[in-house]
């Protein structure tokens, strides 16, 4: 799809591509032989890169995508830049947007071809470090805290007025993914899930929204908004760690694979806490790549997108998807031991993280 392309062209190319996947393709996360043809027409392809079906929606991503959050780039740029939201000096401004950008350059370089926004600051940035460029990219994107999360967000009306500010933030005309931050716990009412349904047909009609689905850290709710709505809610963002294991029975995965819907694992390494021990810089780029390779081994998560903070880290990501999925006793050893030691130290804010070592 060209970045000029007008608005009908993108709803008949969609519509097509949604419609070629009607037979026999479900729950086939994971590329195979016939399916070479079309991965490589996805955005940024290389042939280095492992590419993963986004479920129904059809999109080819990357094995690893680039997360939104910037939580150590003031640490790599020595700028007092805040962890998730926009430095206050027009100097940290320009060197967040500056790495922002050189890290999605060597993201396009190494084939990683998705971009997660997931707050109205990162819109604000991610947005205008893909102009020249939105063919590369798919971009995923969230307007928190201007989200579901609240009730005056929950109405049609007010999630669609959302989008339009973002697109404007954004200086972008559609997007790929649209996927509001939900409820932590899931508790949305049946009320509230029509009309995110209300709000989700209506962005597509205009040509707005591409694909749409939610973000919440409430497993039971997703699983039921997959087993109900499985054509409005494509695509999920659920946390899924270096220390997820699947259900051995009732787990969000088998309803996933079910209905083909697409995955994105958010705070692969425990909101940082993974690197906490990590006592050099390539003793955490070794935990990454462990972590990432152990999640890549279920088939069902199409992609982890953890935040990139350098062009190293891009590669280090790219280098471990290169590697093997099954992981030696050695190395098994050494990633239960750094999980261990991940949930020990997890930050109050994030101890909700323990309810998702079983999805």
């Amino acid at each position: 799809m060209s970045a000029d392309m007008n608005r009908r062209s993108f709803m008949q190319h969609g519509a097509v591509a949604v419609g070629g996947l009607a037979a026999g393709m479900a729950g086939n996360f994971v590329a195979s032989a016939a399916d070479e043809a079309d991965i490589k027409k996805t955005r940024s392809y290389n042939a280095e890169m492992e590419y993963r079906r986004l479920g129904s929606t059809g999109l080819w991503v990357s094995a690893v995508c680039f997360g939104g959050h910037w939580k150590r780039v003031g640490q790599v740029t020595g700028q007092p830049i805040p962890g998730v939201s926009l430095p206050k000096t027009a100097t940290a401004m320009a060197a967040l947007r500056k790495n922002r950008y050189d890290v999605m350059t060597r993201c396009i370089e190494r084939g990683i071809n998705y971009v997660d926004a997931c707050t109205e600051a990162e819109v604000s940035v991610y947005g205008p470090a893909l102009k020249g460029r939105r063919d590369k990219m798919y971009f995923g994107f969230a307007m928190w805290p201007k989200c579901p999360r609240k009730a005056k967000w929950c109405k049609a009306e007010a999630l669609l007025a959302t989008l339009e500010e973002g697109m404007k933030l954004a200086q972008v005309d559609y997007v790929d993914v649209w996927r509001p931050v939900c409820s932590t716990p899931g508790k949305h009412s049946e009320a509230d899930e029509q009309e995110f349904i209300k709000a989700f047909v209506k962005a597509k009609e205009q040509g707005k929204v591409r694909f749409a689905g939610v973000s919440s850290h409430g497993r039971l709710w997703l699983k039921r908004l997959c087993e109900t709505y499985p054509e409005h809610f494509q695509a999920l963002c659920f946390p899924y760690t270096a220390n997820s294991k699947e259900l051995p029975k009732d787990s969000l995965f088998d309803t996933v694979r079910k209905h083909d819907i697409g995955t994105f694992g958010i705070k692969p390494f425990g909101g940082g806490s993974l690197f906490r021990g990590a006592k050099t810089p390539d003793e955490m780029m070794k935990r990454a790549r462990l972590a990432i390779r152990y999640i890549l081994g279920n088939p069902a998560i199409t992609a982890p997108i953890p935040g990139l903070a350098s062009q190293d880290e891009v590669d280090n990501m790219a280098e471990a998807v290169k590697e093997r999925r099954k992981l030696d006793t050695a190395e098994q050893a050494e990633l239960d031991a750094v999980t261990q030691e991940m949930w020990a130290t997890l930050p109050a804010e994030y101890e909700w993280l323990k309810d998702w070592e079983y999805v």
